[in-house]
């Protein structure tokens, strides 16, 4: 099933997202997503919060769904001179880069496919059979519309419902323990796809901390300080 999705996308190009974010978080996405794009990435979201001063958290990805703390630090370092330069943010602003994490946000409808048969948590923009929050499981997509087995559903309503990718606000992941393991299983993948280490590596370049994800950068020459994240934290 993935391998077809990956297929599709790079016959047809460069796969938009269908669920995006307005406002600022917009002006911010519209800078970074062609940066991202030509390095080999893809953007997840963007939120620009107030907490601490102001954070600005841009979610990328590879075109297979991984992110590792390395691919955060390249997309990061890409990132800052492009935005010092097309200041999008009038006021200083802290910026971190992420991967998804496992209860990732559902943006592309190769996402809505790839993840089919998982528990999602959905809230509408524009309301659906009479409301605009949804969980059950999905069970697919069928053009623009995903497909959705709502474990919610009051009696006298249909359980299965369709609701249109792109008159959503936000669609994610639940946390479940089916979702933990194949997270897994997919991490074990990558890591036998990765080569052998080289002998004469240091052992710290080998065998990072894994009590420190998270890479702080020292402040720039612009207005923002850059922190690479880790499976969404």
């Amino acid at each position: 099933m993935t391998e077809g999705i990956e297929t599709h996308i790079a016959a047809e190009g460069a796969e938009k997202r269908l669920i995006v974010e307005p406002g600022l978080a917009a002006r911010v996405a519209a800078v970074v997503e062609p940066v991202l794009e030509s390095l080999g990435y893809r953007l997840v979201r963007v939120r620009v919060s107030g907490l601490d001063g102001c954070t600005v958290q841009v979610m990328a990805e590879r075109p297979d769904g991984t992110m590792t703390i390395d691919d955060c630090e390249a997309c990061s370092r890409a990132l800052s001179p492009v935005l010092d330069a097309t200041d999008p943010i009038d006021r200083a602003y802290r910026l971190e880069l992420s991967s998804p994490g496992i209860d990732r946000p559902l943006v592309r409808q190769s996402d809505f496919e790839r993840y089919a048969g998982n528990l999602v948590k959905i809230e509408m923009a524009v309301a659906a059979v009479g409301r605009k929050r949804f969980r059950g499981q999905l069970l697919g997509t069928e053009g623009h519309l995903a497909r959705i087995h709502r474990d919610d559903a009051p009696a006298g309503e249909p359980a299965d419902v369709m609701l249109p990718i792109e008159d959503m606000a936000e669609a994610k992941l639940v946390l479940t323990d089916a979702l933990v393991a194949e997270a897994l299983r997919r991490g074990k993948q990558a890591e036998r796809a990765q080569p052998a280490f080289n002998d004469n590596e240091p052992a710290s370049a080998r065998h990072p901390d894994p009590s420190h994800p998270q890479n702080p950068f020292p402040r720039g020459p612009g207005k923002h300080r850059n922190r690479a994240q880790h499976e969404g934290e």
